[in-house]
């Protein structure tokens, strides 16, 4: 874990071994109506965060409920991580998007 990160845990984040934060992460699981006159009751609900083993997340990334984020992937600074990641991808971007297949997990810087 990096410094200044939050976890919004009003459901389960599984974190797994091996797994880098950069500054600034966000993961949040607290999800609340769209509807105005639902969302001034101040009911919430959540979905679980999964992060798999060997997983690298760039500084700046928020994740959103309900996503897992599969063995070995590697997500790109600064990215909205709105679905589920599969296992050993890149993805970046606000949204993040697919950006490449790697055949084995990252070892040291590249």
């Amino acid at each position: 874990m990096n410094f200044n990160c939050v976890l919004l845990d009003v459901c389960e984040i599984t974190i797994g071994n091996r797994v880098f934060f950069g500054p600034n992460v966000q993961l949040y699981t607290a999800r609340h109506p769209l509807g105005p006159n639902a969302r001034s009751s101040g009911y919430l609900y959540g979905k679980p965060i999964i992060i798999e083993d060997d997983v690298w997340i760039g500084g700046n990334v928020t994740v959103v409920p309900g996503v897992t984020i599969g063995h070995g992937a590697v997500i790109g600074a600064g990215s909205a991580v709105t679905k589920d990641v599969p296992l050993l991808c890149v993805y970046a971007g606000n949204p993040a998007m697919f950006i490449k297949k790697m055949t084995r997990v990252a070892k040291g810087g590249g």
